[in-house]
């Protein structure tokens, strides 16, 4: 277990978005090989580094801590002064080794006061804030943490032999490769490493450095209602309009008052009625209604009720609905959530306000010279012109996503283009589309392939690529990148793979950043799809080296919610969608659990809302 601390009190007061914390995340879990990485951002407060410090060392007894930030000379760098506070040994080397590497980079690097030490078994380090700092400090001394780590554990003894046998045995050189893990950062580099550049994350991991991107606000928007509802005494039942004082018995039924009518303002006596309809107006000088069922017909006149004994004894605002009972004028009606629902909509109508909105723009891009547009009739007729040619069906359906998903037109305007695999054309589209739409969603051109141009296009456009590769199935390609106003999502041209990252990464993307266009907090809970649990009703599914999303159908039997997986998961068979009602999460093949079987309890991302195919 490994912690990574940041020190900030810009990003520990929401005014900045930590990047060097969840960078330096990253690096660990590839580097050292591990999925446990605690994460924690305070201020500059010495007292408050200290006890995290501790609390880290001596509770959570990790093998390693890294901090980020307060290692300058401004006043409130404290970061080394509270660091060299708690530990029991110093490793100047260290800090060394950091310095002479950043001094490659830049003079600045002398202004760093970092501080790496020991504090019983835990391994403390101090970085610089940068991100590009973190990474450069973090590779200079990444090779030898592994055996530093060894040496620090009582039970890795052994280990630590060996890589001193190892060391001998080469002369001063460093450790050989074996002994400790190569970053991934440094594959890709051309000739016979054939391997991505980029290291792959985890899927919560994505999400998260994804939503740290986008914009947000810290206050919801409120509605308030102008109006009452209802404006006036309204009746709950359809009856009879009299004064409770009167008590039960004949009355005389001296009018009918309907929906719709103006409040009778003249005076009655008690032993007089109206009858009323429900929703109408009670007279003013009425207080109670008696319902119809209570009530007995005895004379009519020229078809219309003229007498009517009252079964029921009246009482004071009876079956009466005050002035502002539902909903009072200036009253808070609820608090924005975008996109804007039923209920929402229902309710501004109701108070005589339209939906206004700050529509989020779209643009959803595939990308192969292979692709035809569905519906193109033109080359119907001609074999020859469809030769190593599909139609298109990425874009149609993540419109009909993005629709589906409660982007209606007025709340989001979309554009759909097919570009070839060519740099030029795919840089020029990407050009014209950043800073005139909010996301781009773009299927294809991000694997390894020759005419994989997405991500060179994105970096030579100057977007951050904040990561290229996520560890799952399908999807495994997919990259993020961010502009100032356009953030751009590109996901595998796989059909089922483009399915299932957007629902992963690119849906709650699209939550935040309409709800930030329209100044309302986004609901990070309800930012992802909702998760359930359900047991596995296939009798074996073998288990891939990576986490899988797969396809499934819910069965309802005796309350008990059963998983049953769609046929082939190959990325490629769209049809795997048709029947889903969730995307099941099943864990990595490991070597003592292979494949799971029926029975199995497991997490489902619910993908609509009348998610449960058949009920038994």
């Amino acid at each position: 277990m490994f912690s990574v601390i940041t020190v900030s009190d810009s990003c520990a007061a929401g005014k900045a978005t930590d990047t060097s914390g969840p960078h330096l995340v990253e690096l660990i879990k590839q580097s050292l090989k591990t999925d446990t990485v605690n994460y924690l951002l305070i201020p500059d407060e010495e007292d408050l580094i200290k006890q995290s410090l501790i609390y880290a060392c001596d509770v959570l007894k990790v093998r390693a801590v890294f901090t980020t930030g307060g290692t300058g000379f401004a006043p409130r760098d404290v970061t080394p002064e509270a660091t060299r506070a708690i530990i029991t040994k110093e490793a100047p080397q260290l800090t060394l080794a950091m310095t002479l590497c950043s001094l490659e980079k830049t003079k600045f690097a002398v202004l760093s006061r970092a501080v790496c030490g020991v504090r019983n078994k835990t391994l403390v380090v101090n970085f610089p804030g940068s991100k590009k700092a973190v990474g450069e400090c973090f590779q200079s001394i990444v090779d030898v943490l592994p055996h530093l780590l060894n040496l620090l554990s009582e039970g890795e003894i052994e280990r630590v032999r060996e890589t001193h046998r190892k060391v001998q045995a080469t002369g001063d050189g460093p450790v050989p490769q074996e002994v400790y893990h190569v970053c991934p950062h440094a594959t890709g580099k051309g000739g016979d490493d054939r391997n991505s550049p980029f290291p792959m994350i985890d899927v919560n991991d994505a999400l998260r450095q994804i939503l740290a991107t986008i914009p947000s606000v810290q206050t919801a928007r409120k509605q308030l209602s102008r109006v009452n509802i209802p404006p006036f005494r309204a009746s709950i039942k359809d009856g009879y309009a009299l004064k409770s004082i009167g008590g039960k018995g004949m009355k005389k039924v001296i009018g009918y008052i309907s929906a719709g009518d103006a409040i009778v303002q003249t005076n009655f006596t008690i032993d007089e009625c109206y009858k009323i309809n429900t929703g109408a107006p009670v007279p003013q000088h009425a207080d109670a209604i008696i319902q119809v069922e209570d009530t007995k017909l005895v004379s009519r006149k020229n078809d219309y009720e003229s007498i009517v004994e009252i079964l029921a004894e009246p009482s004071a605002s009876l079956d009466i609905r005050s002035i502002g009972s539902d909903l009072r004028m200036s009253e808070e009606v609820f608090q924005y959530r975008f996109p804007l629902d039923a209920c929402q909509r229902a309710l501004l109508a109701a108070v005589g306000e339209k939906a206004s909105v700050v529509k989020l723009k779209v643009a959803i891009i595939s990308t192969g010279d292979e692709l035809l547009h569905p519906y193109d009739t033109s080359a119907a007729g001609d074999a020859s012109s469809l030769e190593g040619k599909i139609f298109d069906s990425n874009t149609t359906m993540l419109v009909a996503l993005v629709r589906q998903c409660g982007f209606t037109e007025d709340q989001c305007e979309i554009q759909q283009r097919v570009v070839k695999d060519d740099f030029e054309s795919l840089k020029a589209e990407i050009e014209s589309l950043t800073g005139a739409v909010h996301i781009i969603i773009c299927t294809g051109g991000v694997s390894m392939g020759d005419k994989d141009f997405v991500k060179p296009v994105l970096k030579a456009l100057n977007y951050e690529l904040i990561f290229g590769r996520v560890n799952m199935k399908p999807g495994k390609p997919c990259a993020y990148a961010t502009s100032k106003v356009t953030k751009f999502f590109g996901l595998p041209g796989n059909p089922v793979s483009a399915f299932v990252t957007f629902h992963l990464f690119a849906l709650p993307a699209l939550r935040q950043y309409l709800a930030t266009l329209n100044e309302t907090a986004p609901n990070a809970a309800k930012a992802s799809l909702p998760m359930i649990t359900v047991e596995l009703l296939d009798a074996k599914y073998v288990l891939d080296p990576r986490p899988e999303y797969a396809r499934a159908s819910i069965v309802s039997r005796n309350g008990k919610l059963l998983a049953s997986i769609t046929g082939g998961q190959i990325s490629s068979r769209l049809k795997s969608t048709i029947e889903a009602d969730v995307l099941l999460e099943l864990p990595a093949r490991t070597e003592t659990k292979p494949y799971i079987t029926a029975g199995t309890p497991l997490k489902a991302l619910v993908l609509r809302s009348d998610f449960i195919s058949r009920y038994e």
